[in-house]
């Protein structure tokens, strides 16, 4: 469709969205009774399910009442009602006018993962705060109505429970069930999403989006994913222009029948003015960079918040001086902020669509910690988030550290600072101290051996990785200190899909193991025991760190300057 006429065509929506956006924007300035009418409304949605009728829950409780009626929670509060679900018996968490559509996966703190359900009308709620998001970012950028957007989102149908449920990611339900007008804007058909080949779905989505010079929105949470797009489309550069001037997709990618198929509206035309201009850039730069194949783009919106805010600068390499809006605070549990600027990972709390609490950072692991309603957050407070959705989630520690930075109305501003203090997520993998347990350990039993300490934590390369650090003599052959790292690197893609995606795509490089002088350990003991007061008996050694800089300031304090590093095989 002509993109002038799609515009005049949608006059009408985008005045329809504006309304929306006006009435959330309305809501922000009483959050404390916004919050309580929307905890009213989930209670009452999901009131006749078993678990509600159970715990006697209804749209009629106040907060006090909720509170006592349900503990804080995480997954395995309700792994059993899911797994009901999972055999078609929907009611065990829901209510019978909420409509299950499918699970999101996601990586849990066990080995199994976790089925976040996706009903009808968390999907309403998910899809207008990206509508807030949306048309607050077009309006602020009105070239963007005119542009093309480029988003990559992963398949909603990856496989289906017994009972026939889809499982997958919710980016890809949403753009299943976009209309048709809707699709003509989007570079990167909805089929691309369904290609399980990492590389063969970077080639494709590189396919359809460089034949497209009108790209004025690039959108996807990880930052680390438009790094390794762009370094693939320097890769295959030749291949690409071929198969936008020869109107073909290579068949050197695994891509399956069906899908090509799907995908030949979108292909099957040669476009040789499109492949020249490419050819140009190539030859002036020596490269087809986004920044240089898309004239017109205008914004990328990512995540900016938290350790992936690293890859910000990298990425400017490769798209040039774009404005940068973060993407919003999301997991497959929920949307919690929606940014309303350019510039700052802050955005505000989506207070229209879950009940919120939050407990402060430091009273997190307290048997009876405070907690809070969100309109009671302090500017320059760091918090746990607690969410309560309309997918029977209720009072969930989701583990994200947030910082209010200030109000908006009665309502908070919130950042993503990092995930809880056992969990490490550099690229999204959300890594769970359990589960590197679990993995050394199992590690260690394939090679017959042991140790009493060990650490895994993030380093930044390109790409980034995972050292598990131990000491010489406890592993004294550096040949099975590399087969140690290989068989942990093996374990976690086994324990966490996620953790597995995101190595299987190269956005994570594989594991190090780094041989650490005799006695470090003790010394590392030591220096904590000093710093916390704790006692020997007390003391609980770390086995993952989440920050980036912990094994730069470990080797740096008790390393030696011959400790090298060893990568794995893996």
């Amino acid at each position: 469709m002509n993109r002038h006429l799609r515009y005049v065509g949608g006059i009408l929506v985008r005045a329809r969205i504006r309304r929306d956006a006006k009435r959330f924007i309305g809501l922000l300035e009483n959050c404390r009774a916004t919050q309580r009418q929307t905890l009213a409304r989930i209670m009452e949605l999901n009131a006749e399910s078993f678990y509600s009728r159970r715990r006697g829950l209804s749209g009629s409780l106040t907060v006090e009442q909720f509170r006592r009626a349900l503990p804080i929670s995480d997954f395995e509060t309700v792994r059993d009602e899911i797994e009901q679900m999972k055999q078609g018996n929907h009611q065990s968490l829901l209510g019978p006018k909420n409509k299950l559509l499918m699970f999101a996966l996601s990586s849990g703190t066990t080995s199994q993962a976790k089925y976040i359900p996706i009903t009808s009308q968390f999907l309403s709620d998910y899809r207008r705060g990206w509508q807030v998001w949306g048309i607050n970012a077009m309006d602020n950028h009105p070239a963007l109505h005119m542009s093309d957007i480029v988003q990559l989102g992963s398949n909603h149908d990856q496989y289906r429970t017994e009972s026939g449920t889809p499982c997958g990611n919710i980016s890809g339900l949403v753009g299943a069930m976009q209309s048709r007008v809707v699709q003509t804007m989007y570079a990167v058909p909805n089929p691309v999403a369904m290609i399980s080949d990492s590389a063969a779905k970077g080639y494709t989505a590189l396919r359809c989006a460089y034949a497209n010079a009108h790209v004025g929105l690039i959108m996807t949470a990880n930052p680390s994913t438009l790094i390794q797009l762009s370094k693939a489309a320097h890769q295959h550069q030749e291949e690409l222009i071929r198969d936008i001037a020869d109107g073909t997709l290579s068949t050197k990618f695994n891509v399956d029948d069906t899908i090509r198929a799907q995908l030949r509206g979108r292909t099957r035309h040669p476009d040789r003015q499109r492949a020249r201009e490419l050819e140009l850039i190539a030859a002036r730069t020596g490269t087809i960079m986004p920044r240089d194949v898309w004239p017109k783009l205008a914004m990328v919106a990512v995540w900016t918040g938290g350790s992936v805010g690293g890859y910000l600068q990298p990425m400017r390499k490769y798209f040039g001086d774009v404005t940068i809006r973060d993407h919003g605070l999301s997991a497959s549990e929920g949307r919690m902020t929606i940014p309303l600027a350019d510039g700052t990972a802050a955005g505000v709390l989506d207070v229209g669509s879950h009940f919120f609490e939050f407990i402060p950072e430091d009273e997190h692991e307290s048997t009876n910690p405070t907690v809070l309603e969100a309109h009671e957050l302090q500017e320059g407070r760091n918090y746990f988030i607690l969410l309560t959705t309309v997918s029977g989630l209720y009072r969930y520690d989701i583990r994200d550290v947030v910082r209010c930075t200030g109000f908006r109305g009665t309502t908070p501003l919130l950042e993503f600072l990092h995930k809880g203090a056992h969990i490490a997520s550099v690229t999204g993998e959300k890594l769970a101290e359990s589960q590197v347990v679990s993995a050394v350990r199992g590690g260690l039993d394939r090679l017959k051996l042991d140790l009493q300490h060990f650490t895994l934590s993030p380093i930044w390369e390109d790409p980034p990785k995972y050292r598990l650090h131990v000491e010489r003599n406890d592993i004294a052959i550096p040949e099975l200190r590399q087969r140690l790292a290989s068989n942990v690197d093996t374990e976690l893609q086994e324990l966490n899909v996620e953790y597995r995606e995101k190595r299987q795509s190269g956005r994570l490089g594989p594991i190090e193991c780094v041989a650490l002088p005799n006695g470090t350990w003790d010394r590392f003991i030591r220096q904590r025991q000093s710093r916390f007061g704790a006692s020997l008996e007390q003391y609980k050694h770390p086995c993952l760190v989440p920050s980036l800089t912990f094994s730069e300031t470990l080797l740096k304090d008790f390393g030696s300057t011959e400790d090298r590093p060893e990568a794995s095989a893996a």
